[in-house]
């Protein structure tokens, strides 16, 4: 039944975002590697520290984002390891990076109902939201990352 249900799944989604897929399990599955050496040695992978990229999409970028986020949501669902917010940030980070369009990482913490620390991440390009909007709320944001793209 399982198996079904993720077919169905992939049927329905549209044919620019079910393309993106493989893409979207090779970058979760490098990013998951490369955020296992020290946070210091790939934070200047991820763009200009404290800056924020535009708020305002560019038209033609709109669907080529929504694809890249449908594409990350769905893939983070199935991998074998765990893709967590950072992983899905940063893989979409990439995605978007490949295609000239520039986006914002969010780097959060909270408290949870037990008074405990936890961080989450999130990415925004333009003014949508590529991962990690579903549970960015509450979060104080302590560090952020703009990928900065000069058009040529």
């Amino acid at each position: 039944m399982i198996t079904l249900r993720r077919i169905r799944l992939l049927l329905t989604v549209d044919k620019a975002a079910l393309a993106l897929l493989p893409e979207a399990l090779w970058r979760l599955f490098l990013v998951r590697i490369q955020l296992l050496f020290p946070f210091a040695k790939t934070a200047s992978q991820l763009g200009i520290q404290s800056l924020e990229t535009p708020v305002v999409s560019k038209e033609s970028d709109i669907a080529r984002i929504q694809h890249i986020t449908k594409a990350i949501r769905i893939m983070s669902r199935y991998t074998p390891w765990k893709s967590t917010c950072m992983v899905r940030a940063v893989a979409g980070l990439q995605m978007l990076e490949k295609r000239g369009i520039e986006s914002t990482l969010y780097m959060g913490v909270a408290k949870d109902k037990q008074g405990q620390m936890i961080a989450h991440a999130w990415l925004r390009s333009g003014s949508y939201y590529v991962s990690g909007d579903d549970v960015m709320k509450g979060f104080v944001v302590v560090k952020k990352f703009a990928k900065v793209l000069h058009a040529e």
